[in-house]
């Protein structure tokens, strides 16, 4: 008797029957960390279609200066053209694919392929092709283009050939919250590429609750102790922290107003195609920074901010980016696939475009605080990553503070679904 192998169910098939099935207020099933062709389906359905964040308008000061970026199969150039404007290009020829630029960051007069010296401008322009017939037109032998947008200094690219169409409501609401700081009057102090053993998710959802961060030594000096509790629920042992820090609420309201500075809570999640998040907070300690003692670690501010008690300026925003602003810094954070347990955490550090390094801030204690929780994230998204390979494992419920996690997967699900209806 020959037994049939039942077929298997194709991916898009098996994959709405996933998103359908899903539970909210639950983590993800574990395919959506573990599966090939779910994280195929991620590249496709999110990081090509979604406005992703790739760098800071300080990454490419100058004209001619570029940086290239590795979304999935895709590579793209970002770089500022001679007129001064930021724009993005395919890294790839238009005569053989060959890949142009491969080095990470740098500057050029001109995009030039190594391998037979085909030459562009910065504005995309084929300017020299060797050996071509009279009836060759340059002009049909640009670079391709990629969407690009600056957002007060941020700068955010989409792959798709019709970009969703709600950046321009975002860019009008976080706008006013991020000019203050003029990030585009910065440098790059610093910047650290980790790669983290887990899903890009599973980084994702580490960083949308602080449930976890008292495992954050490096945090207790400058975040208060009372993030992952509701009110409600506060630890008597933490009431104390929870009354200083509705002092500090109370005091950095006063102070945002008295210099127009916008500070409520902005929070558009899940429910649409580009989800964000934006507040300004109070931090504990010296109140002044993120840092080990909360004291300031750079000297002049950014803008023309004129104390340095002025909080934290969070911003998150799907699928893969979240910011710090403070008055003496800023940090951003960009998260890009590699693998379905692969992802790149791409840290950068900005201060004061005139900061000077040696005297106006030390680099060790700039970066201290988000290098060592950036490992400490990276061990925990490992353990999760391992957790959900074992076949005992099964979604689990939030806890209510994990309210962010659950919008995210909400949104990623809702993504997919889109891309897979039944």
């Amino acid at each position: 008797m020959t037994v049939l192998a039942r077929p298997l169910p194709d991916t898009a098939s098996r994959t709405a029957r996933l998103v359908a099935d899903r539970r909210p207020g639950h983590s993800l099933p574990a395919p959506f960390y573990n599966d090939h062709e779910i994280f195929d389906l991620d590249m496709s359905a999110v990081f090509a279609r979604s406005w992703i964040f790739v760098g800071t308008e300080a990454e490419v000061a100058e004209p001619g200066d570029y940086r290239t970026v590795e979304v999935g199969s895709y590579s793209v150039i970002v770089v500022r053209d001679d007129d001064e404007q930021v724009r993005a290009w395919h890294n790839v020829c238009r005569h053989r694919g060959a890949r142009i630029l491969t080095d990470q960051q740098g500057s050029v007069g001109n995009i030039v392929c190594g391998y037979h010296k085909w030459t562009y401008g910065v504005d995309g322009r084929l300017v020299h092709a060797g050996q071509q017939p009279p009836s060759f037109d340059p002009g049909c032998f640009g670079l391709k283009p990629v969407h690009v947008r600056t957002v007060a200094g941020l700068v955010y690219i989409c792959l798709a050939t019709e970009p969703p169409a709600d950046f321009d409501h975002i860019a009008e609401r976080v706008t006013p919250y991020l000019l203050p700081h003029q990030l585009h009057r910065t440098k790059v102090a610093a910047q650290v590429d980790l790669v983290e053993q887990g899903n890009w998710k599973l980084v994702m959802e580490n960083n949308r609750e602080c449930y976890h961060c008292d495992g954050h030594p490096e945090l207790s000096c400058s975040l208060f102790p009372t993030y992952g509790y509701e009110a409600a629920d506060m630890p008597a042992r933490l009431r104390p922290a929870f009354d200083r820090y509705l002092a500090a609420e109370d005091l950095l309201r006063r102070d945002c107003e008295e210099r127009g500075l916008p500070y409520a809570r902005i929070e558009e999640l899940s429910g649409r195609e580009t989800g964000f998040r934006i507040q300004r907070e109070p931090l504990d300690g010296a109140g002044e920074s993120l840092s080990l003692d909360g004291s300031a670690v750079s000297r002049p501010l950014l803008g023309e901010l004129d104390t340095p008690r002025l909080g934290r300026l969070s911003m998150h925003h799907q699928p893969n980016a979240w910011f710090h602003c403070m008055a003496d810094h800023a940090v951003t954070f960009s998260v890009l696939p590699l693998a379905p347990d692969r992802t790149l955490l791409r840290t950068t550090w900005l201060v004061h475009e005139d900061a000077v390094e040696g005297e106006d801030y030390d680099v060790d204690a700039l970066t201290d605080v988000w290098r060592q929780t950036n490992l400490q994230d990276g061990v925990f998204v490992a353990r999760a990553q391992l957790g959900t390979t074992s076949p005992a494992y099964e979604p689990g419920p939030y806890a209510p503070s994990e309210y962010q996690v659950d919008d995210f997967c909400t949104w990623y699900v809702e993504r997919l679904g889109e891309r897979v209806a039944p």
